[in-house]
């Protein structure tokens, strides 16, 4: 499956911003969906993950509250909302995609087969 992220952007602290990870190539639904960062300097870490039918939802400690993950597998698209932005969110935001599985941990990154390019949020204090 080809994955392309896209809506980050420049944001000040408190705003929000609707990442967007559109998906080609193979059915959509049959793939769980992850959102990862990466800052300058750090390990790519996870964020959000979301089961293949939407019913399972998982968040990272640091972002639970404020942001949200959702998919529309009729568009064949997922999507990050993030509010309440922090200079600390300031990273790549990657998409990345994972056959269904009952059984998986979500958050490792060695857990996805497909993987985005990246789209840069940058939060400004």
């Amino acid at each position: 499956v080809q994955l392309q992220a896209s809506g980050g952007g420049l944001v000040q602290a408190g705003g929000s911003l609707r990442l967007s990870c559109a998906a080609s190539g193979r059915t959509f639904s049959n793939y769980i969906m992850g959102w990862f960062r990466q800052a300058p300097g750090k390990e790519r870490e996870f964020v959000s993950a979301i089961s293949w039918n939407g019913g399972y939802t998982r968040y990272a400690d640091s972002v639970k509250g404020r942001f949200t993950i959702s998919r529309d597998n009729a568009k064949n698209t997922a999507y990050l909302q993030a509010n309440s932005l922090k200079p600390e969110d300031t990273a790549v935001y990657y998409c990345a995609a994972r056959f269904r599985d009952y059984s998986v941990d979500y958050v490792p990154t060695s857990m996805y087969d497909f993987w985005g390019q990246g789209t840069q949020v940058t939060v400004s204090s």
